[in-house]
């Protein structure tokens, strides 16, 4: 099948932000990874040497955009360049987590676009293909003019709380902002949502002051796309329990857990924290309470699928 488009075997290499999660999709795929030299110069400049042809290839670089960001990114630019010019067939970036997402458009005076610029950066690298899960606002698509997978957890981490068969839960969401999509996990579990309003205090930082919705005696799972500080999800979990909550789980996709977040969320009265692979979170950062789920295998089929020609969409109904 892989013929059809006149694209050779499948290459899978991995920037060193996703080594872990490259290979258990190429042990998905019952494939290597591809080896190759990146050296970092004194000077901090990056350099790839391939160790093998990709000449004709169908070729997908993993790397996520997780701190530390700009090295990462680069990286990712300096090997789909390299790749480009040893005359790849098709090169797809698979950045599980997009960097500066969240800065997708002037909400403000004199500030950039930063997504777009990304969004150029990687096109203009070389990239035919990209894929990637849970971007923060969805027009980001629109940034690209080459074709994506834009794939979301929300499957892997709703049939993770369907299979618990929690009794009295609610749905929550940690903004407004996540209402949408808070909405869709509620709906697939079958229970009620409730939103944890957040606002400006005296043109301070957005703090969590109420909840809209019942939450008292029933167990609440907290979603979000993203977890950075953790100070969100620390006030809502607070604000859920003080209106009544029982057990409090929280469920989203990319682990930042940047500063004192792992401190944090260790201090609060959680029963389950629930997040996926997307970025590497170090032994260090793993709480007792924390659930890894992997999105290997998602990335992995896709991968083939899009390597075969054939619907992304039918694996999940759409």
């Amino acid at each position: 099948m892989g013929k059809m488009f006149g694209y050779g075997d499948i290459k899978l290499f991995s920037g060193s932000a996703s080594q872990e999660l490259a290979q258990e999709i190429g042990d998905y795929l019952g494939l290597p990874l591809e080896s190759y030299d990146l050296i970092e110069f004194p000077n901090e400049n990056l350099f790839v040497r391939l160790h093998g042809s990709v000449r004709g290839q169908d070729v997908y670089i993993v790397q996520s955009m997780n701190p530390p960001v700009h090295r990462n990114i680069m990286e990712l630019l300096i090997t789909i360049d390299c790749l480009k010019r040893d005359s790849a067939g098709r090169i797809t970036a698979v950045f599980p987590y997009m960097a500066y997402a969240r800065s997708d458009k002037k909400d403000q005076p004199r500030v950039p676009i930063s997504a777009r610029l990304v969004a150029d950066m990687i096109e203009i690298a070389g990239t035919n293909r990209y894929m990637t899960i849970d971007l923060h606002a969805g027009q980001i698509q629109g940034f690209f003019s080459i074709p994506g997978d834009v794939l979301t957890a929300f499957h892997i981490l709703s049939d993770y709380f369907l299979e618990k068969k929690l009794e009295d839960v609610v749905v929550a969401t940690a903004d407004l902002g996540f209402a949408k999509k808070g909405r869709n996990f509620a709906a697939k579990l079958g229970v009620p949502l409730a939103f944890v309003e957040k606002r400006r205090v005296e043109n301070m930082r957005a703090r969590a002051t109420t909840v809209i919705g019942d939450v008292s005696g029933k167990d609440v799972i907290l979603v979000d796309d993203e977890v950075l500080t953790g100070g969100s999800m620390s006030e809502a979990v607070q604000i859920v329990k003080d209106h009544g909550a029982r057990d409090v789980y929280l469920s989203f996709t990319h682990p930042l857990l940047v500063q004192s977040a792992v401190e944090d969320l260790a201090k609060l009265p959680i029963k389950e924290i629930v997040t996926t692979n997307t970025v590497l979170i170090p032994p260090e950062k793993r709480l007792p309470n924390m659930t890894i789920l992997s999105v290997a295998t998602l990335l992995g089929e896709v991968i083939l699928r899009a390597h075969e020609g054939r619907s992304v969409g039918e694996l999940f109904n759409e």
